[in-house]
């Protein structure tokens, strides 16, 4: 890629007040409501940018089921046709196919277009570089920088690009078979919500010799059957017919199927941080050790399943770009976070639902064990969330002013950092507190050894952020 010097505007710089809204670029990409926020014009002016940027002459452009994603794709392609860019249209397919497409393919860039787990309203637009890896914080500020100043590198008329669709599925689906070689017909209740993986989760436990029933494995825009998100309220269902149909395991995806959820063979959802935790663990056993990275929100027991087979736990700043950079930069042998975004690097350094699924039941049959058996291994902490509406302006100032209160109202904290957002480490468990790169929201992550201590945690703390939040939002 052709480096152009950064020169830091009110733009791109990286604060902790409203002045940080004025980025394009949160943790996951671009992202706001369809034709408010990202508007056609928006979409076609990060194209030209990206394309100047990096001097494509091949992108992958990808889009999940929301309403807004053809319109924004058709906005999104200009520009990059008009820089001279040949576009490699891939449809309707989950961020994983697309990430590993771009690499497969031999393009510079690859784009897509999707809000992930957020409210079908939303869309937004996710910049991969020819590694499989999301775009930087430094290359984001980049572009941002030519979007703010209209610099694009327009090609003559004789040179603008054309456009060509692939089947970037079938290519997926071909690395899935190579490294997944399932010996038992697992019995799986799949339900892809409507989302990206639609048709390709089920086409690909089909192939892996499994029984599936699938739910809501039609592309609708509206998520009308479920709340994108994958969490143990939205899956109600899929974890009745679990139990009902005597399934293995359900498996559940979010809007664009870079994320992951599942339903034991008794019908429980299985909570994020075990599962992450568990999974970790058997990739250090089968390595002899190593790396795992998470972030910081996950849960303690990541360390404790670690520490069982000699490996290490680096923790990032929350955001799968930041659990991506960590994984190539320390050599991991796996990563993700605690909301089933998994990565394997192996393949790819994308976080990838369907193949996170795929390998899940290859380590239950090379344990010989059922999903909660599997479960059952990792200690069991109480982790409560909660998520407290403040708006995009003032969030970021709302976190930064916490951080002297909850000193003064945890005095016997045991440790501190402002890694991301504001994290206490207490006696009897700890806390977090930070600003959604994603909505306008701040999250508080809280996890006691007890339950009473969590939710005394939790209480104190969030009654701190409403009258904080109150202040601003008066």
């Amino acid at each position: 890629m052709r480096r152009i010097p950064f020169k830091p505007t009110k733009l791109n710089m990286q604060v902790t007040d409203a002045d940080s809204m004025a980025k394009l670029f949160g943790s996951s990409g671009v992202r706001g409501l369809a034709n408010i926020d990202l508007t056609p014009l928006l979409a076609n002016k990060v194209a030209l940018a990206v394309a100047t940027y990096a001097e494509a002459k091949k992108a992958v452009v990808a889009r999940d089921t929301r309403l807004s994603g053809q319109m924004l794709e058709n906005a999104l392609v200009s520009g990059l046709v008009a820089c001279g860019s040949d576009v490699l249209l891939a449809g309707m397919v989950p961020t994983p196919v697309l990430a590993y497409a771009v690499k497969a393919f031999g393009a510079d860039v690859g784009f897509m277009l999707t809000a992930s787990h957020n409210p079908p309203q939303y869309n937004g637009i996710k910049v991969f570089s020819n590694t499989s890896l999301s775009f930087t914080d430094a290359e984001q500020d980049t572009v941002e920088e030519l979007v703010a100043q209209e610099k694009f590198a327009l090609a003559n008329w004789r040179r603008v690009g054309k456009t060509t669709t692939i089947d970037a599925s079938q290519l997926y689906l071909g690395m899935v078979q190579k490294a997944v070689l399932l010996q038992k017909p697992w019995q799986v209740v799949v339900d892809p919500g409507c989302g990206a993986a639609f048709e390709l989760a089920p086409r690909m436990l089909k192939m892996l010799g499994c029984k599936v029933t699938a739910l809501n494995a039609q592309a609708d825009g509206y998520f009308p059957a479920r709340k994108s998100e994958p969490t143990a309220e939205s899956l109600q269902d899929l974890a009745k017919i679990v139990k009902v149909l005597g399934a293995d395991i359900g498996i559940a995806f979010d809007g664009d199927a870079d994320r992951v959820a599942f339903v034991d063979e008794d019908g429980g959802f299985v909570n994020f941080d075990r599962s992450l935790a568990a999974y970790g663990a058997l990739a250090l056993k089968r390595s002899g050790g190593g790396v795992i990275v998470t972030n910081v929100e996950a849960s303690m027991c990541v360390e404790t399943m670690a520490e069982k087979f000699g490996g290490k736990v680096v923790r990032t700043k929350v955001g799968d770009i930041y659990i991506s950079e960590a994984i190539k930069r320390e050599g991991a042998v796996f990563g993700g976070e605690p909301c089933g975004a998994w990565v394997h690097p192996q393949h790819h350094f994308c976080p990838d639902g369907p193949l996170s699924a795929a390998l899940f039941l290859s380590a239950l049959e090379e344990e010989g064990k059922s999903v909660s058996e599997f479960i059952s291994e990792v200690p069991e902490y109480i982790t409560l969330r909660e998520n407290i509406p403040c708006k995009n302006e003032f969030k970021y100032r709302v976190v930064k002013e916490l951080e002297a209160t909850l000193k003064t109202a945890f005095p016997r904290f045991t440790g501190f950092s402002t890694v991301d957002g504001v994290r206490l480490a207490l006696k009897e468990g700890w806390l977090l507190v930070r600003a959604s790169g994603t909505e306008p929201l701040i999250r508080l992550t809280v996890e006691g050894e007890s339950e009473v201590a969590a939710k005394d945690i939790t209480a104190k703390a969030t009654a701190l952020l409403h009258k904080q939040v109150e202040v601003h939002q008066k």
